[in-house]
Formats: structure tokens, sequence, C-alpha cells
């Protein structure tokens, strides 16, 4: 799994100025070349997630449940967007990663997480 953080320009919400809608072709771009490849299986990297501002979180504490209003703080530890890609290995995902289009209007980050396979659990 890819995953795009968030930053503070993300977390203020999408606003259509020319610098994003260039951003978000070239995104598209990237997105097409996975495709292509085979190798984007889902995501949500061109639509993004929208603002923390927006979202919930639920806190489990045994049988409690506490639903927490957004924002949270500290974006650079937030999701912005993310894809799920099927690759044979790091090396490959950090390769297809090096290739994408800053998703920011500024600095910014990925992470790479491998998913957990049936016989990992096993």
């Amino acid at each position: 799994m890819i995953l795009v953080k968030a930053t503070e320009d993300s977390e203020k919400g999408f606003a259509p100025t020319p610098k994003t809608l260039k951003m978000m072709e070239a995104m598209d771009r990237f997105n097409g070349d996975l495709i292509k490849a085979g190798i984007m299986k889902d995501g949500s990297c061109c639509d993004g997630l929208t603002p923390s501002s927006r979202g919930k979180r639920i806190a489990f504490d045994g049988p409690s449940r506490t639903v927490i209003d957004g924002p949270f703080f500290h974006p650079n530890e937030l999701v912005a967007g993310f894809w799920l890609w099927e690759v044979k290995d790091m090396d490959e995902a950090i390769a297809w990663v090096k290739r994408c289009p800053n998703p920011m209007p500024g600095p910014s980050e990925i992470e790479i997480r491998p998913l957990y396979e049936a016989a990992d659990l096993c």
C-alpha cells in the first residue's frame, strides 16, 4: 500500500488553482501509467481524501466506543491519499514512487507499507 502523507496544505482542503490543476493532470498521467503496467489495483490518490476536519475516529477501550471529531493534529502523521499496488517487491514499489509527481504543492512524503499475506499470519 502506498500512502500519501498529509501536509498543512492538504489539511486546508483542495482549491482548484492553476498549480493544483497542473499537479492533478500530472497525477492522472502517472495513474494511467500504473494502470497500463497492471500495478494499480485501487486508489484514491487522484481524488484524495478530504481534510481530517471532515473525519471521525472511533476509539476502542474494551467494550466502550468513543467518537472523536476531526480535525486531527500533526498533518505529517495523517494520510491524504492512497494506492493499492501489486508489485513484485519493495524495490519495484520504490522505483514507481520515485517516478510519481509530487502529490502536494510543497514538500511531501509518500510511505510504502507492504500488506500481510495469509501465509504471514499463520
